[in-house]
């Protein structure tokens, strides 16, 4: 019997998916996902508030679902593509940078995430850091290489409050290597390890906080040429994570819509 009381299930009228699936945090680049993919028209079903979409890619499938914001928005979403059939996750979002070495429009690859959040205490982990899958981080690692695209991988702090991040915090953040501060990473890792599904994830940076002023970022140039530049790399970083899982035969070829 389960301990919880409400858990996540699949509906009547829920699709099976495939067994990876692609979070995007917000609806810009939600739509630059579709794009990328050449997903048309609705989505398949809601998910709370997010539209799940389903594609193919090389004849394997891909999952899509957004957008997603914060960590309780994106546990519960999680959670219901684990039940849909969902094994491999990546995670496509933004967070700000507490390092002055990272800076806007750069690409960050957490490997570890501190808890700043609320969820992830409702998943115990017996004091574990919540960390990514090794084979997803390869896995982006290497499709970023491919594209001859720098990045930083390290750990992240997740926040629910992103006006309280105060001079003392990010000093402290600093002090502790802290490559950058989103809101939902943390709650993610943990919630994927819990469940024993595989996770990782790409952001961009969006705003610097290092020098301790806030430089913002969200429409500069640069920074939308690298969130669609993610949009363009994430394909074939789910080929490699669709190695091991049965390729569609081209005759099944589902419709990406309905």
């Amino acid at each position: 019997m389960r301990d919880e009381i409400i858990y996540p299930r699949k509906g009547k009228h829920d699709p099976t998916i495939g067994p990876v699936a692609v979070m995007v945090s917000m609806e810009k680049d939600l739509a630059l996902m579709r794009r990328s993919l050449d997903i048309q028209g609705r989505g398949v079903c809601r998910i709370l508030t997010s539209r799940l979409y389903r594609a193919t890619y090389r004849h394997q499938d891909i999952t899509v679902v957004g957008p997603v914001l914060g960590a309780p928005h994106a546990v519960m979403i999680l959670e219901k593509l684990i039940v849909l059939g969902a094994k491999r996750i990546l995670f496509l979002g933004w967070c700000g940078s507490i390092q002055q070495r990272v800076q806007i429009a750069d690409f960050v690859v957490p490997d570890r995430a501190v808890v700043g959040e609320g969820t992830s205490g409702y998943y115990p982990l017996n004091n574990e850091y919540p960390r990514a899958s090794e084979g997803i981080i390869r896995a982006v690692e290497e499709s970023l290489e491919i594209y001859s695209v720098p990045f930083h991988k390290g750990p992240v702090w997740s926040t629910d409050a992103p006006y309280r991040e105060t001079r003392q915090k990010v000093l402290l953040l600093q002090s502790e290597g802290m490559l950058g501060v989103d809101m939902e990473i943390s709650a993610l890792f943990t919630v994927a390890r819990f469940r024993q599904v595989e996770i990782g994830a790409i952001l961009v940076v969006s705003d610097e906080l290092g020098s301790l002023r806030w430089r913002r970022g969200f429409s500069s140039g640069k920074f939308k040429r690298s969130r669609k530049l993610a949009t363009e790399i994430i394909p074939a970083i789910c080929q490699k994570l669709n190695v091991g899982f049965p390729k569609r035969n081209q005759k099944d070829h589902y419709e990406s819509t309905k």
